[in-house]
């Protein structure tokens, strides 16, 4: 059921205060972690763990597209690739942001199948 600050876009994303989106600081925690993350690469570069660098820069990604629609008040799902999301609510993303909506997603999109190889690998890969 949607509250009074409701509404749906358009594109049928909810809008507003419902759900999740009572907390306005978690798009801030997500970019903070995301920097974490970011710092963290660099050790994972020089012990060459590139499977654990595939993973966690995927999840950069995901962390800051996550903010990104916090940001734009959208509801933000419990998935990997939120590009399709991103993308639907671009009206609403910061101007600086949106001419880079398509470019977010291919990374996106790429980084969440990468990851699946590098985190699971598959009978002709092995991560490490």
């Amino acid at each position: 059921m949607r509250g009074a600050s409701e509404d749906t876009h358009p594109t049928g994303i909810l809008i507003g205060s419902g759900g999740n989106m009572r907390n306005k600081s978690l798009a801030a925690d997500y970019i903070s972690r995301a920097g974490h993350r970011l710092a963290a690469l660099e050790v994972l570069m020089q012990r060459q763990s590139y499977a654990d660098v595939v993973r966690e820069a995927q999840e950069i990604v995901e962390l800051c597209m996550k903010g990104l629609l916090r940001v734009a008040n959208v509801e933000v799902p419990r998935l990997h690739d939120v590009s399709d999301i991103l993308a639907n609510a671009a009206a609403a993303l910061p101007a600086s942001v949106k001419p880079h909506v398509a470019q977010l997603g291919r990374v996106s999109r790429n980084l969440r199948r990468d990851r699946e190889l590098a985190f699971y690998g598959s009978e002709d890969l092995t991560p490490s």
